[in-house]
């Protein structure tokens, strides 16, 4: 399978900081995309895949915290590192409770924000991998047809093809080769296979 791309995203209204970023970012092999607010990186279209954002607390228009907002309000949102000049211990707190990495205040060593793109990056494959294998299970589920989806519950629910048979007015038989199709269609060979499958899907 080929990997995805990796990308490390800034968003600060200062463009000196922005070049600043991007050349030390580059330096180390990382691609890297800048953008002067938070408005610009919401209209952007972005590639999918692995990312993290780099993000200033104050800018004009939709500050960092707000734009963090927005980004957590889809679901499991890209990893941010916050940055600023003008932090204090409760903004810090707060970004940190709505899963922020890092809150790095200004000056800051270019290896602790380095440390700090690496850890979240790590985070975001952890994450685009779990998604991925999660939509995985969801193609296959779909694959599923109507009773084959009201044996997997009972099967999960670890009832005997007796109990399923009884409870759905079939023969035992007959919940016999559903069972067979389902850990075909799911492409598993172990029942315990199949629960954890089933149970990820119900986190999801």
């Amino acid at each position: 399978m080929t990997e995805s791309p990796e990308w490390v995203y800034v968003v600060d209204d200062d463009l000196s900081v922005r070049e600043a970023l991007s050349s030390l970012i580059r330096s180390v092999g990382l691609r890297v995309e800048t953008y002067p607010s938070a408005a610009a990186f919401l209209e952007a279209e972005r590639p999918p895949g692995v990312a993290c954002l780099i993000l200033d607390v104050r800018m004009p228009g939709l500050s960092g915290l707000e734009l963090q907002n927005r980004l957590t309000q889809g679901g499991p949102s890209i990893p941010i590192i916050f940055i600023t000049g003008h932090g204090d211990i409760p903004m810090a707190v707060l970004a940190m409770k709505k899963g922020a990495v890092e809150f790095l205040s200004k000056p800051f060593r270019d290896d602790d924000l380095l440390d700090a793109i690496h850890g979240a990056l790590a985070r975001a494959r952890d994450t685009h991998r779990e998604e991925s294998e999660v939509g995985e299970i969801r193609r296959r589920y779909a694959l599923l047809t109507a009773r084959e989806r009201e044996v997997i519950a009972y099967i999960v629910k670890g009832a005997l093809n007796k109990q399923a048979a009884s409870e759905l007015g079939v023969s035992e038989m007959t919940v016999k080769v559903h069972r067979h199709n389902i850990m075909h269609k799911m492409g598993v060979t172990r029942l315990p296979d199949l629960v954890r499958m089933v149970e990820r899907l119900n986190q999801a």
